[in-house]
């Protein structure tokens, strides 16, 4: 037998060929279904969020496929007031994923699918009704993709994280429906912004860890603020170690003629709620290329912890790229006054429904233009910049 006969079935070293095979798109000489490394946390997935600038509803979702792990998953979560109360609710959905890749361009699990109508540019979410909860939301980025530096986090001699992302900016167009009410969803209003990234990080069922950390690790400090104004979009991504040393700093502009700025090296001063690490805003210095300052000043209106129902680290119920069994789905909510689910939010990272004003020199808008977007923020841990001496310091 011939071998171009011997991979038309699924059988022995064949195993992995599809039909993305067809397409002069590898990187690696073994099928495009197989991943470029064989650590077990190969990941590629993408993120969305969605609110209309009131901070009384924020939905985040987002889907992912693990191919070292034979699965793939999504997620829907909706934070909002119900009958006085703070709730977020969040729907999981997980399934295995085709060995041959084959859904990796039909991107779906169970109910839920994201179709791609205009690559790095629209963008149609679904989910039918599952527990109660259904969207059809079209999305539409508002300026080119922002292509991120790579991300690399390193304990020890091994590799904890070392990701590729781009991100953009947009509106969202459709509707939301949980428990039989509509949300109409409308461009005018409605903004957002989502991301995609692919690479090693920490995904599916806890595994052995080794030899201890040396040294422990004592925390990080995060912040990611991708906004929208009418004229440009800024995608700042700034990491720091617990004694402030900045691993990774990103900040871009983009201007709807195309024009793309770095903006230098941002100095940046959290605001945090009295006795909480829920930041309340931020003011953000940034330098054009010029040399000129462009402030920006961020305010959240609404924080949803994404390790509260959204599966990212720190989540006890769900986790990224766990093996849940084939058709897999569920639905939790969580009361975000009670006080086991409140203890957990310094924890993790909180996403914010986030407003910003733009000031300065170097703004190249009137003084006090108005943004939309994420305003995300983690202080986990030991950061002595800001304060906090361990993992259990609070904002004064």
């Amino acid at each position: 037998m011939s071998a171009a006969g011997a991979g038309h079935g699924l059988h022995g070293e064949y195993v992995g060929l599809g039909p993305l095979d067809e397409f002069p798109i590898h990187q690696l000489p073994r099928p495009v279904a197989w991943a470029g490394s064989s650590d077990r946390n190969f990941y590629d997935r993408c993120y969305l969020n969605a609110h209309d600038r009131t901070g009384e509803i924020f939905l985040i979702t987002g889907l992912g496929f693990y191919p070292n792990l034979g699965t793939k998953d999504a997620f829907v979560l909706l934070r909002r007031t119900v009958d006085g109360k703070a709730v977020q609710t969040a729907v999981h959905l997980g399934d295995a994923a085709d060995p041959r890749g084959a859904d990796r361009m039909a991107q779906q699990v169970g109910s839920y699918r994201i179709e791609v109508v205009e690559p790095l540019r629209r963008l149609r979410v679904v989910l039918e009704e599952t527990e109660g909860v259904s969207l059809d939301l079209h999305w539409e980025g508002s300026f080119d993709v922002v292509q991120e530096l790579s991300h690399v986090m390193r304990q020890g001699s091994g590799t904890t994280l070392d990701a590729q992302r781009f991100a953009q900016v947009g509106t969202w167009e459709g509707v939301i429906s949980v428990d039989g009410t509509d949300v109409a969803v409308t461009p005018d209003r409605w903004v957002g912004t989502r991301d995609r990234s692919w690479g090693i990080r920490p995904v599916g069922e806890a595994v052995p860890p080794g030899k201890p950390a040396d040294p422990p690790f004592e925390g990080m400090w995060w912040l990611y603020v991708p906004m929208r104004f009418d004229d440009f979009c800024v995608v700042l991504i700034i990491q720091e170690t617990p004694d402030g040393y900045r691993t990774l700093n990103d900040c871009t502009r983009v201007w709807k003629d195309g024009r793309v700025e770095q903006l230098g090296w941002p100095r940046v001063e959290v605001r945090y709620t009295s006795g909480t690490r829920v930041p309340t805003g931020a003011t953000i210095v940034c330098t054009t290329p010029d040399g000129k300052e462009l402030v920006l000043e961020v305010t959240s209106l609404l924080p949803v912890p994404i390790h509260v129902g959204g599966g990212y680290g720190g989540d006890p119920d769900w986790t990224h790229g766990t093996w849940k069994g084939a058709g897999f789905t569920e639905r939790l909510t969580y009361d975000m006054d009670d006080p086991a689910v409140a203890g957990r939010v310094m924890f993790g990272v909180i996403d914010h429904v986030g407003r910003a004003t733009v000031h300065g020199p170097g703004a190249g808008v009137p003084d006090g233009s108005e943004g939309w977007g994420l305003f995300e923020h983690g202080a986990l841990g030991r950061h002595d910049p800001s304060g906090f001496a361990d993992w259990f310091t609070l904002a004064p």
